[in-house]
């Protein structure tokens, strides 16, 4: 393989894993290569300034990560959203070009064929079926919205659900243990062992 060049990859097209979706619906695809700023802007302005209802953020291979977490930032600044997530396999073909032909051959491609992990999540602002598989309820809201940073990570130092715990007293034998100290060189002679209090 090290004289082929990956030329092209297609996905397979295939319809979205969700039943009774009004055939407006956005559905935003996420690559591998995408800036979750862009993404998040757009689906903001949908949700908020179109007044959509619902929206669909699918991605496969190594864009699932980023999919969830778009899906993740809509939550937390939209709040109340219903959300179903399906996962499944898809197709995506990618086409290689020998790079070092065989003389008197025309250039060689290659077809590859790759199953890759593939999520689909459905956010709704309007309540879904609850025993459908991969429903989860809204969450309930706690204190104010986050800060969002550069990369959409929340800087707000820390999160609404983390607890404050006191830390531990120090041991009592390590409060009563006393220091031992090599003095080298001293007025008591050489190498003597001083004891000093804590």
């Amino acid at each position: 393989m090290e004289n082929f060049r990956k030329v092209r990859t297609s996905e397979e097209e295939s319809p979205l894993p969700f039943p009774n979706l009004p055939p407006d619906v956005v559905e935003m695809k996420v690559k591998e290569g995408s800036k979750i700023r862009n993404l998040m802007n757009f689906a903001m302005a949908q949700m908020e300034l179109k007044g959509r209802r619902q929206i669909v953020f699918s991605g496969c291979g190594r864009a699932v990560t980023k999919t969830i977490t778009c899906v993740e930032i809509m939550k937390r600044k939209l709040g109340g959203l219903h959300q179903v997530t399906k996962v499944r396999y898809k197709t995506l073909l990618e086409v290689w070009e020998n790079q070092d032909p065989l003389p008197g051959g025309g250039a060689q491609n290659l077809t590859v064929h790759k199953n890759v992990p593939s999520i689909c999540i459905l956010l709704s602002r309007d309540p879904l079926d609850p025993n459908q598989t991969g429903y989860q309820p809204p969450e309930p809201q706690h204190g104010p919205e986050p800060q969002l940073g550069q990369a959409g990570e929340d800087t707000s130092g820390s999160s609404s659900k983390g607890l404050k715990r006191p830390l531990p007293s120090p041991c009592k034998e390590l409060l009563t243990k006393k220091l031992q100290v090599q003095v080298p060189d001293g007025p008591r002679g050489s190498g003597s062992t001083d004891h000093y209090p804590d």
